[in-house]
């Protein structure tokens, strides 16, 4: 019997599960249309959200209820020893590049690529540094592949699987024979991985882009995912906001709520609440382009509503849970994903603290009205009750302090007791 992977169409994560397949035999069914499986429909139901509490694609099932989510653990999953690695070492080292894709190419890719498909908010800056490190990036490959065939030993592994999928892409969107001359190495591996019959089985005809693809200014089409949550906001920040996705990568570039852009439209969550004078879209405006600490809470301040919006303290309730540090952040994103619809009338700096294994999810988040926003819609409660929430005085010291140093993502945070990691942003 053969095994499911739900998933949409042409979705990027899956196809790694898909080659994995391909490479060790396993006998796989794809679930990427009516009526197994539709995504947006489907993969909100309570069925499938008890077997994959995220509501996220590619899942996985096999034929004796075994599921599992996260396409790298599906994809090690339905792969033999030969990709995943014949000894400890050669293990290690695939695993050392499939987390290389997830945190070092997905984040750029995803700022430079999603705009000139029109599913991403431009930024200029954010752009430019992306193809900055995108150059760090094929520079250690070009390296690494200098005097090999593949990234681990002499065949292709579930590294080349992980890292050439992530690729896709950019090959066929921005890396323009100028931009990839000086990688040769990259471009030769890439071609050959993508050539090979198990990769054109599942992934057909990849054309490297002629010219590099620029921001698509007509709006995303129908069928394309919603737009994600603008690029970074720059002024010295302890670390740069990343992409993911995604997410996405990430997951936070994991067109995961794609199919709402076909659904019918909706009565508005917040129709019955009067106008507000604050005028939130400006304040994001800020808060991406300009220093946050001298000009977007300033601003934020002298414009904020008190009577038509709220401020709330938002903790993660189960630290204890909390493992390796990216996961952690696939968590804060998979919930933005969830809450697209939220972003008009919602804003949210949410931090991880601390390390692997060692860390906790804290956020301040800005609400329409004067109650939590997440029970207006039934779409946004799969992720609200896992924290703890605590809405705040916007005319007290502590407030302002919160709103400033989880804004700037600097400051002491002394009620938190770890040093601060990483910022994600939903606006």
């Amino acid at each position: 019997r053969a095994v499911t992977l739900y998933t949409y169409p042409e979705n990027w994560r899956s196809f790694k599960a898909q080659i994995a397949a391909q490479y060790s035999g396993a006998r796989l069914k794809v679930a990427s249309s009516a009526p197994a499986f539709t995504f947006g429909q489907t993969n909100r139901t309570p069925a499938f959200l008890n077997n994959f509490p995220l509501g996220k694609v590619p899942a996985f099932q096999g034929d004796d209820g075994f599921c599992l989510f996260e396409s790298n653990a599906i994809a090690h999953y339905l792969s033999n020893e030969a990709l995943r690695g014949s000894s400890p070492q050669a293990q290690s080292q695939v695993l050392q590049w499939v987390s290389f894709a997830d945190a070092e190419i997905i984040p750029p890719a995803s700022t430079w690529v999603f705009p000139t498909l029109g599913i991403m908010q431009f930024n200029k800056q954010a752009t430019e540094q992306a193809k900055e490190e995108m150059k760090k990036v094929l520079s250690v490959l070009n390296h690494h592949l200098n005097t090999r065939t593949f990234l681990v030993g002499e065949r292709v592994s579930l590294a080349d699987i992980s890292v050439a999928c992530s690729m896709i892409w950019l090959y066929k969107q921005v890396l323009e024979p100028s931009f990839r001359q000086p990688f040769p190495n990259v471009t030769r591996w890439f071609q050959t991985c993508v050539n090979q019959p198990q990769f054109k089985t599942v992934l057909g005809e990849v054309k490297l882009c002629d010219k590099m693809a620029q921001f698509d200014h007509a709006p995303p089409k129908k069928d394309a995912p919603p737009k994600k949550e603008k690029a970074g906001k720059e002024g010295g920040k302890p670390q740069e906001k990343k992409k993911k996705e995604a997410a996405p990568a990430e997951e936070e570039m994991d067109e995961c709520e794609a199919a709402l852009a076909s659904e019918p439209k909706t009565k508005d969550p917040f129709a019955h609440l009067p106008k507000s004078a604050f005028v939130m879209d400006e304040f994001k405006r800020k808060y991406s382009n300009e220093d946050t600490l001298t000009v977007a809470v300033p601003h934020f301040w002298e414009h904020f509503d008190k009577e038509g919006y709220s401020i709330w303290y938002g903790e993660y309730k189960f630290p204890e849970e909390l493992t390796m540090t990216f996961m952690s952040c696939n968590l804060i994103m998979g919930m933005f994903q969830r809450l697209d619809k939220l972003r008009k009338n919602g804003f949210a700096s949410v931090i991880l603290f601390g390390g692997n294994n060692d860390s906790s999810i804290s956020g301040i988040w800005i609400f329409r009205g004067q109650d939590l926003a997440f029970t207006l819609s039934d779409d946004w409660q799969i992720d609200y009750e896992s924290y703890a929430w605590r809405k705040l005085d916007p005319d007290s010291d502590e407030t302002k302090t919160m709103v400033k140093e989880y804004f700037a993502w600097e400051g002491e945070f002394k009620h938190v007791g770890k040093p601060f990691s990483q910022g994600k942003c939903f606006k």
